[in-house]
């Protein structure tokens, strides 16, 4: 499917179902897939930080997109993470992703080396010159410690550079500056706006944003595509009961014990615990050096589903 405009509504961050023995475990990824085309969601992007993509080999990530492109088989777009750490690099893993079927990629700044913000439009300048498919930005600050800036953002997308940014940063002045910038140029558009946060999903789509990319969505794809037409719908109300419920049931992702493991173990040991307890997925392996929940922790998610009313 070629995207006639940037992914809109809801566009979940597709978790990466492993083996026991981390290997990417393809019948799981297609019932994950349909799990989340049965909830309704927009589109799918693959190969995000929910993907674990930093963990991933490469031959990892070509079967991830493979898999995904070809089950899909044109029913929702796909946008694929190009997420390495310098512009040569990048355009490989492009290439790769758009060879697979991919109707967009998405970018992240530079990292590992300092980059500055004149290097950071370069980067993205270079991508979407050499690349097929529409570019989104992700703005990810926490891992690839630079921030884009609204103006950047507003400037490249001016320029036809960006197709979209997937929002990740935290920071909700800069989300609005972007979202406010967007709508005094009508040349933007067709630029789509998307919140990378679960638990703000109502107020993002108040002030403009264009949709959601929640992590969330993998385990409950359904709550979030009706937080989305409520919210479009302007039933404020409803999307705020909706987002509350939803804020409880992220709450899994505090199960795991800070002492002995970081928070992404713990976001994503929870995300794949929920799907094994849902039956999505057949085994809820984190990707390594990740450490594993515990029985007591995987209880403990089981207790947020139940109260979400999804057990």
């Amino acid at each position: 499917m070629t995207m006639p405009t940037p992914p809109t509504g809801v566009v979940p961050p597709v978790c990466t179902p492993l083996t026991p023995d981390r290997e990417v475990d393809t019948s799981s990824l297609t019932r994950l897939v349909d799990h989340l085309v049965t909830g309704g969601v927009d589109a799918l992007f693959v190969l995000g930080s929910t993907s674990e993509v930093a963990y991933l080999t490469d031959r990892q990530r070509t079967l991830v997109v493979d898999t995904v492109v070809r089950h899909v088989a044109g029913q929702l777009p796909v946008l694929a993470g190009a997420i390495d750490t310098t512009t040569p690099r990048v355009l490989d893993r492009a290439r790769a992703v758009v060879e697979s079927g991919a109707d967009a990629v998405v970018v992240t700044a530079p990292f590992y080396t300092r980059t500055h913000p004149a290097e950071i439009a370069r980067h993205f300048r270079l991508v979407a010159r050499d690349c097929a498919v529409p570019v989104v930005a992700y703005d990810i600050p926490m891992a690839v410690h630079s921030k884009l800036p609204a103006e950047l953002v507003l400037e490249l997308a001016g320029d036809g550079v960006l197709a979209g940014l997937k929002d990740s940063s935290g920071d909700e002045g800069a989300f609005r500056r972007v979202v406010l910038g967007k709508r005094a140029e009508p040349g933007l558009a067709g630029f789509a706006v998307l919140t990378g946060s679960e638990v703000t999903v109502d107020s993002a789509l108040a002030m403009g944003a264009d949709g959601v990319v929640p992590g969330l969505g993998n385990v409950d794809p359904a709550g979030y595509v009706r937080l989305y037409r409520a919210c479009r719908d302007g039933d404020w109300a409803r999307a705020r009961a909706e987002q509350e419920r939803l804020c409880g049931l992220f709450g899994m992702v505090t199960v795991g014990d800070p002492g002995r493991m970081g928070g992404s173990s713990a976001a994503l040991g929870a995300f794949k615990a929920a799907l094994h307890l849902r039956g999505v997925i057949d085994c809820p392996a984190t990707a390594e050096p990740q450490i594993p929940l515990s029985a007591a922790e995987t209880e403990r998610v089981g207790k947020h589903l139940a109260t979400a009313g999804l057990l």
